[in-house]
């Protein structure tokens, strides 16, 4: 064993020797690559093994994301391991999102990893499919978004309650709260997560209640649940916020095939004489 820094040269020529390996996927190239290229690569015990005869057995998508990403990077490098070892590489759990944010101590990791990449996506990528390969997002993105964003912890606790009251998903609901409040803290928003919550007193046509009745409609209805809910859930929960803020009704919430996500309002809040009950 040794370590080496792989250069996109050397990456290309060991390439070569891979004559029996799985089909390269390209969304796993795509994502070291951007690692690579971020400068978040770190060198570990795992990176290239060739058996006895110096054919390639472990770490194709390795060598090919360092051509990708046209940079060298330090690799540890192994010779002669058995053939009959390439059955058991790759075969243990890789660590998630949710693993890396647990292990920094944070508490409620599995909806706040799901909550930081969505917000990712909602500030790099608000109108993509927030599914497949390109919505990936890596654990040290998570943990310097996490960093970047630190209220989207307190956050998370009205998304956990928003999501318990009227089934919009926690990372919606979570987004929704975030980046509503940084981008309007001049707004009290009890009003409307008491609103969507209880939907007590709350005429027909009052976005809160709109909201509450459609995405409890979605939920009882749906009979299957796509990757994607939370672009949805987050289109309807901005175009009802926005409603609110703005003092409109609104008795249907709807969105098109194509329709992009909403910019948040920045008209003065509308208050009416619920809210002030």
């Amino acid at each position: 064993m040794e370590v080496l820094h792989i250069s996109p040269e050397l990456a290309a020529k060991w390439l070569t020797r891979n004559t029996n390996n799985r089909p390269l996927s390209k969304s796993a190239v795509q994502q070291l690559a951007g690692q690579m290229q971020r400068g978040e690569w770190q060198l570990t015990h795992q990176g290239i093994a060739f058996d006895e005869n110096e054919v390639l057995i472990d770490g194709q998508h390795r060598l090919a994301a360092v051509i990708k990403a046209d940079t060298t990077v330090p690799m540890t490098v192994t010779h002669g391991v058995p053939r009959t070892a390439f059955t058991v590489m790759d075969t243990g759990r890789k660590r998630t999102g949710r693993d890396a944010l647990a292990l920094a101590g944070e508490a409620n990791a599995t909806h706040l990893a799901a909550a930081l990449r969505g917000l990712h996506l909602f500030l790099h990528a608000p109108n993509s499919a927030w599914s497949g390969g390109s919505s990936v997002t890596s654990n040290d993105q998570l943990l310097v978004l996490l960093e970047k964003h630190p209220r989207v912890r307190d956050a998370l606790h009205h998304g956990i309650a928003l999501n318990r009251a009227c089934r919009v998903t926690v990372t919606a609901a979570t987004i929704g709260w975030y980046v509503t409040a940084e981008a309007r803290p001049d707004i009290d928003q009890s009003a409307w997560k008491d609103g969507v919550i209880t939907g007590a007193r709350l005429e027909s046509g009052d976005p809160r209640l709109t909201l509450r009745n459609t995405m409890l409609s979605l939920a009882a209805g749906k009979t299957h649940r796509r990757r994607d809910d939370s672009r949805e859930h987050l289109l309807y929960y901005l175009k009802a916020w926005n409603a609110w803020v703005e003092g409109r009704n609104m008795k249907l919430l709807r969105r098109s095939p194509n329709e992009t996500m909403p910019a948040i309002s920045s008209r003065p809040l509308v208050t009416s004489g619920d809210d002030n009950d």
